[in-house]
């Protein structure tokens, strides 16, 4: 039997790799590639979190791709009354041929893994982020050309975004500076991580330093589903709203990005995320094309 296709995180795969996935989804979205290689297949989709734009994606890219999406919520299986993943992961590998999980913890994403016999897509958990960031690599690319060796500036918390940004840094060789507060910085060993595969993953003293002569700005939510104490959070990072003043610090063509919701007046304004630099819009549309690639590669 072939080995599993997972998807679970960048850093457990190689560039090549992630750069094949990529090739899938732009061929898709630019109609070299017109076919339906899915026809048949079945993908399941537990959300553990609300969502809009993975929920979407996924079941108009499966869709799109010939196959099929069963949806399921807090409320429409035996997990949220006592079910083990592990029991759910060996009957859904009965039933679907790859099973999509958008959850809190990153265990749960593991132990889905470790007893399915069909491939796992980590749609989210609260350490990181996969299938957004190779959206934003692609996204940058259409725009600006190859990403290596190009300086992206994160503003903003230490979160399951920033870390799969760092994981990306390594595998796709780009420059990645991270402005954050001292309370709210990424895992240590995340970044010692980073260092020993050899990426150029640096803390800024402040977010101006961070976004000096980037070539992307990056932002996220303020607080993320389920955190507490909002006004501590608030405080601490008022310093690293992404407005028209930090944006000029930029290169003059530098691009602006987030993965949405925004909470406008934030994490970023209004004249920054609708602006011309601004390409949100164009991020999430590229969450389709991405998982389309995504979902080719783990069902071979």
């Amino acid at each position: 039997m072939s080995e599993i296709r997972h998807f679970i995180d960048l850093d457990r795969l190689n560039t090549a790799t992630l750069r094949q996935m990529l090739d899938i989804g732009q061929a898709f979205k630019s109609g070299e590639n017109c076919g339906r290689p899915l026809a048949g297949k079945t993908l399941v989709m537990i959300f553990e979190k609300p969502s809009t734009r993975t929920r979407v994606s996924f079941q108009v890219g499966m869709q799109q791709l010939g196959g099929q999406t069963v949806v399921l919520g807090d409320r429409d299986s035996q997990l949220g009354r006592g079910e083990t993943i592990a029991d759910t992961a060996r009957v859904l590998s009965r039933y679907a041929d790859a099973i999509m999980i958008r959850t809190d913890d990153a265990g749960k994403l593991l132990e889905m893994e470790s007893h399915s016999s069909v491939p796992v897509i980590n749609g989210l958990t609260d350490d990181s982020h996969p299938c957004q960031i190779m959206a934003d690599v692609m996204t940058f690319e259409e725009h600006r050309g190859a990403i290596a060796g190009r300086v992206v500036a994160w503003c903003g918390a230490g979160n399951n975004v920033t870390t799969s940004w760092i994981h990306a840094a390594v595998r796709f060789g780009f420059i990645l500076r991270l402005a954050c507060p001292q309370p709210l910085l990424p895992p240590a060993g995340l970044l010692e991580w980073a260092r020993a595969e050899g990426g150029e993953v640096s803390l800024a003293e402040d977010a101006e330093t961070a976004v000096a002569g980037a070539d992307l700005v990056v932002t996220d939510a303020w607080v993320s589903m389920g955190e507490k104490d909002l006004a501590s959070r608030h405080g601490l990072l008022e310093p690293y709203r992404v407005n028209e003043t930090l944006m000029a610090k930029a290169k003059p063509d530098a691009l602006f990005m987030h993965c949405l919701p925004a909470h406008r007046g934030e994490e970023v304004t209004d004249a920054v995320v609708d602006g011309p630099r601004s390409v949100v819009w164009d991020e999430a549309e590229n969450r389709l094309h991405a998982q389309k690639g995504i979902l080719v590669w783990c069902l071979g």
